[in-house]
């Protein structure tokens, strides 16, 4: 049997995108603006809703640090953060200058914990150190717990960015993920739904906060005959080139989570008689799940000692990519001496979950060789 390698989440591409960057080389749009830009910015738009507006920048990293910026957080400032994330989900925090606080997760979403979220705030409060934004996460495609969340937050006067990097295509109640909380994030980075092959995107409420990151993310510069820049700027315009490939992504998105939605189901019933592990899904029918990444929990005490490592190496060892959940970032080197409010949710998700290969373009073949790692290992 072919042991080519099955990748945790590649590239998909659709067809059309060659359609967009060739105009754009033939037109000589070769640069940070352009009818692709335009084009992807208003595909954007009219698929998450149209009464929001995108600006496409360089990364979905790049779209957190703006977001931060014209949510006013400055040096000294404290953001309160989901800890179970990736670390572009609080980098951009330090670059600021400012402090993150990270929040456990809750067991229904794995996400920002509301019990553990206004524990923190009034903590932070008495503290005289009240937040200056809080950063969700829609994790592995699953929403948050959005109606809680936006209520702690009303509660207290603190603004959301709602990083949804993950989750384009996911929706609670009907509504797209990423137009929840005062700014949204996309990322289009290459293991993502869809891909620019890296970029990403700012969802804001009006046209006048669109122009605005435009500004910063294209080094601040004045309207002047010169270059003046009275502000710091950032390099942070995605590419005509890249936003073609944009335009051609849009087209299969739908098509993509289906097609992932469809890898979740056939983890659901891979395991649906392996005592020992659970598939991680969404909580009801309110959430739906781009499913992203497919995840399942393993618990080792019920199948002689068998662990989340056990069944990564066994993956390994037939060149199928496997990942374990994201390290909470409480625990990592760089954040460990920031506040932690919560328990250890986060920390045993961690200890004992696995990321499975979930990308739109896997073969039956794939999910042969995939089911037999699994039935060979559990038998």
């Amino acid at each position: 049997m072919n042991k080519s390698k099955i990748w945790l989440s590649s590239p998909h591409m659709g067809g059309n995108e060659q359609k967009y960057v060739q105009e754009a080389f033939e037109t000589n749009w070769v640069a940070p603006l352009g009818p692709n830009l335009t084009g992807f910015q208003e595909d954007l738009t009219e698929y998450l809703v149209d009464d929001v507006f995108v600006a496409a920048l360089s990364s979905g990293t790049a779209a957190i640090h703006l977001g931060l910026i014209l949510l006013g957080v400055k040096a000294g400032d404290e953001v309160i953060c989901q800890s179970m994330t990736f670390s572009a989900s609080a980098n951009p925090i330090l670059y600021l200058g400012a402090t993150p606080v990270f929040i456990d997760s809750e067991l229904d979403t794995w996400n920002l914990c509301p019990l553990a979220l206004e524990e923190a705030i009034i903590d932070r409060i008495a503290k005289g150190r009240k937040p200056k934004a809080i950063i969700g996460v829609h994790l592995y495609g699953v929403p948050y717990q959005v109606e809680a969340v936006k209520a702690i937050a009303q509660k207290y006067k603190i603004p959301v960015l709602e990083d949804s990097a993950e989750a384009l295509g996911s929706s609670y109640k009907g509504r797209k993920c990423g137009t929840f909380g005062d700014f949204g994030v996309l990322s289009f980075n290459g293991n993502k739904i869809i891909t620019t092959s890296g970029g990403g995107a700012l969802i804001v409420n009006s046209q006048k906060l669109k122009n605005k990151a435009i500004f910063l993310a294209t080094q601040s510069r004045d309207d002047a005959p010169h270059y003046e820049h009275s502000e710091i700027g950032y390099n942070y315009r995605m590419s005509n080139i890249c936003a073609g490939i944009g335009r051609g992504q849009m087209e299969v998105l739908d098509d993509h989570v289906t097609l992932r939605r469809e890898m979740h189901a056939f983890y659901v019933k891979l395991f649906e008689d392996i005592d020992a592990v659970t598939v991680f899904t969404v909580p009801n029918d309110d959430y739906f799940s781009n499913c992203w990444l497919s995840t399942i929990l393993i618990d080792p005490k019920i199948k002689n000692g068998i662990t989340r490592e056990t069944v990564r190496m066994a993956f390994e060892s037939e060149n199928i990519e496997s990942r374990p959940l994201w390290k909470p970032l409480h625990l990592q080197p760089i954040f460990k001496n920031y506040p932690y409010y919560g328990r250890a949710v986060a920390e045993t998700l961690f200890e004992n979950g696995l990321c499975l290969p979930s990308g739109s373009n896997l073969t039956d073949e794939d999910r042969e060789r995939i089911a037999a790692v699994v039935k060979q290992l559990f038998k």
